[in-house]
């Protein structure tokens, strides 16, 4: 296994082993894990969970509740099967190898209540200067946003939620990519600072809902002064607090 570094996120409520040089889970992971709004005794689906940043995170956010993991990486993988066990999670996390690229049917699972993820930001390899080896699977969808929205749709049931994060300028393509499966969309705006544009969005939809489009207040995560994090980000770092969604 390649060099790797144990770290504490949710205010040292979950352990997590990760990668020097790979993908590590940060505060996009984090922002996710709280948005996951599963009811008791609901079985959630992640795609693309990684080490288990935020696959654990939601986890131990939410005891009563059934999570699965997919990933292709099998370094990755063996990291989040690692950080399951050093949680104690066992009884009800688990992570399964697979490929967002293929269909949701080829794990033989059935539709979850809620499904989640932080796809690769970027799919156009000309969009950017190449990420470093171990990075690139985070950071470039091979198969395009449409992939991951697709499996996503597949993995939930009729009426079940899809939850997930991306860059701010990509909201119109996930828009228009959910808009033939889901609806009763709810869009959060994430601004580094309350004066500057959104660099992220959170997106919750419902399998085949009906309700209009729903633009929520912004989250800010850092005060004007000093760039600590503002208190309604703090909280929500440290497991104090929730994404609630209407």
């Amino acid at each position: 296994m390649d060099e790797t570094t144990e770290d504490r996120v949710l205010d040292g409520q979950v352990v997590l082993r990760q990668p020097v040089r790979g993908y590590r889970a940060g505060l996009d992971a984090a922002l996710l894990a709280a948005a996951c709004d599963a009811d008791t005794g609901a079985r959630v689906i992640e795609a693309g969970c990684g080490a288990g940043g935020a696959l654990l995170a939601a986890a131990a956010r939410r005891p009563q509740t059934r999570f699965t993991g997919v990933e292709r990486d099998q370094a990755a993988l063996e990291l989040a099967r690692h950080n399951i066990e050093a949680n104690g999670l066992g009884d009800r996390v688990e992570v399964l190898e697979g490929d967002v690229g293929l269909r949701f049917a080829t794990l033989g699972l059935q539709p979850f209540d809620a499904a989640m993820a932080n796809p690769p930001f970027f799919d156009d390899p000309d969009s950017l200067r190449g990420p470093a080896a171990e990075r690139r699977g985070a950071w470039m969808a091979d198969d395009g946003l449409e992939a991951w929205i697709g499996f996503l749709s597949k993995a939930v049931r009729e009426g079940g939620t899809i939850t997930l994060i991306h860059r701010a300028d990509r909201l119109a393509d996930i828009l228009a990519l959910l808009a033939p499966k889901a609806g009763s969309i709810q869009v959060l705006p994430i601004h580094p600072f309350a004066d500057q544009p959104a660099k992220r969005v959170l997106v919750r939809a419902v399998k085949s809902g009906k309700a209009p489009l729903r633009l929520l207040p912004a989250l800010v995560l850092h005060d004007a002064e000093g760039g600590k994090h503002s208190a309604p980000a703090e909280a929500i770092l440290r497991g104090q607090a929730a994404i609630d969604w209407l």
